[in-house]
């Protein structure tokens, strides 16, 4: 993978994710975004160049070990801070009553939550959230389309200390 530029703007601020791409961007480009300031563009290609993809192709359907990937590429680590797969679904907590609990709020923090019947991606740092749902931009999780979402996986982003 060639070297990669530097992001557009400082990755500890809170900047609306930036979608270069004249087209509607899924979940874990749109996370990886914000957190390293790179627009979706070099995120998507990345995450191709992991895949081994020649083609050009939309990035949709992001797993966890994609993600990590892709983050590590950025200089950044994820670590698993809590999985909740083991419960049913119903007894998992929501997006709502985890923002209830003690956690750094400088750390970012990547939500596996449940949206239908598909999983979704969101970031969480502070009280506030991003994801496809606000187009990339910061919003009060309060004032979000997810508080009531059940979280499977819970992962925590930090800079990584080679970086």
């Amino acid at each position: 993978m060639d070297a990669l530029p530097s992001p557009i703007r400082p990755a500890s601020s809170l900047d609306d994710a930036c979608n270069d791409t004249g087209r509607t961007a899924f979940c874990g480009p749109y996370v990886l975004a914000a957190i390293t300031g790179y627009p979706i563009s070099k995120i998507e290609d990345v995450i191709r160049d992991a895949r081994n993809s020649r083609r050009k192709t939309v990035v949709k359907g992001t797993g966890a070990d994609e993600v990590e990937a892709a983050l590590a590429a950025f200089g950044y680590t994820m670590t698993l801070k809590q999985n909740f797969m083991n419960r049913p679904r119903k007894e998992r907590p929501t997006l709502w009553n985890w923002m209830q609990k003690p956690r750094n709020v400088w750390a970012h923090y990547i939500l596996a939550v449940h949206k239908g019947k598909e999983g979704h991606w969101i970031l969480v740092k502070g009280v506030k959230m991003c994801d496809t749902f606000t187009e990339g931009r910061w919003t009060f999780v309060v004032d979000g389309p997810h508080r009531g979402a059940r979280i499977m996986e819970i992962f925590e982003v930090r800079r990584s200390l080679a970086a």
